[in-house]
């Protein structure tokens, strides 16, 4: 079995201005996938806002200075993650198809294979 890193994008905003009720289809969407993927799913979480990023970055001294926010400006953000073990590519794309952000317009999921040593 390999390991898939499922990287869910959206529009922040967009999610920043759902409704309660909205906000609770994508949290039961979300139940649903982790139920239907069950042993599948190794990790997962949602990430706060792209405000509360931090990244670092080398400066001409070669040290890694801090700065406040996401390494780019985008207009989709990282929202959150899952890792997932499946038979291949196509059982990774399955999984994947499960997720709530599939559906919509402002958002996506990015399927990356995890590169374990070995």
């Amino acid at each position: 079995m390999a390991k898939y890193l499922l990287l869910i994008y959206g529009d922040e905003q967009t999610w920043e201005s759902m409704s309660e009720r909205e906000q609770k289809e994508v949290e039961a969407g979300h139940a649903a996938f982790t139920a239907a993927a069950g042993d599948a799913v190794l990790a997962g979480h949602e990430l706060l806002p792209t405000t509360t990023a931090t990244t670092l970055r080398g400066n001409p001294n070669g040290r890694p200075t801090p700065t406040d926010g996401p390494f780019i400006e985008a207009k989709e953000a990282l929202g959150g993650y899952y890792v997932v073990e499946a038979a291949d590519l196509d059982a990774a794309i399955a999984l994947a198809a499960r997720l709530p952000e599939v559906a919509v317009g402002h958002s996506g999921v990015e399927i990356r294979p995890v590169n374990e040593p070995g």
